[in-house]
């Protein structure tokens, strides 16, 4: 089954992680590719401990500061993190931030492609972030947006430790 988890609002990779604890918990392989992440956000070393495999693909810069060579590097990352997650046996794939990457062209469509259709042969794939490209819609067999209607960070409110990253 393909999971889609999108939208500006907050739960997105929150929903995507739970996901995978509960498959931990059940004896589930996880594999996990976190796009335009460094992989040391807190759910991630419980997760670690737990069992799952994770891959991150950290970004020295914000995708719109990036020049084509920032770009193409990036690109170089998370194809290898992806080929990587992809060659690992699991029964759970979450890639995290692949709209994004994919908006902001860090992601091979082709190798996106790849990566979903393993929810045809009996895997979850997850994939999460805002504005999904229209193919990832019309394949979801779940697809649950994340609207926001408040947010603090709308009041100048930052970020909290264990409870935003």
């Amino acid at each position: 089954m393909l999971h889609l988890y999108w939208g500006n609002g907050k739960g997105k990779t929150t929903a995507a992680m739970g996901l995978a604890l509960r498959a931990l918990g059940h004896g589930r392989r996880v594999v996990i590719v976190q796009f335009l992440k460094d992989g040391t956000s807190g759910e991630i070393a419980p997760l670690r401990t737990a069992g799952a495999t994770v891959y991150a693909c950290p970004n020295a810069k914000f995708t719109w500061l990036m020049d084509e060579n920032d770009k193409a590097q990036a690109r170089a990352v998370s194809a290898d993190a992806l080929e990587k997650a992809l060659s690992q046996p699991f029964d759970l794939l979450v890639l995290d931030e692949a709209c994004a990457a994919l908006k902001s062209n860090i992601l091979d469509e082709a190798l996106l492609r790849k990566a979903a259709a393993f929810a045809k042969d009996g895997r979850e794939v997850v994939v999460t972030g805002r504005d999904p490209a229209p193919w990832l819609q019309d394949a979801a067999d779940y697809s649950t947006e994340m609207q926001m209607h408040k947010h603090p960070y709308t009041q100048g409110i930052a970020a909290r430790e264990g409870v935003e990253y």
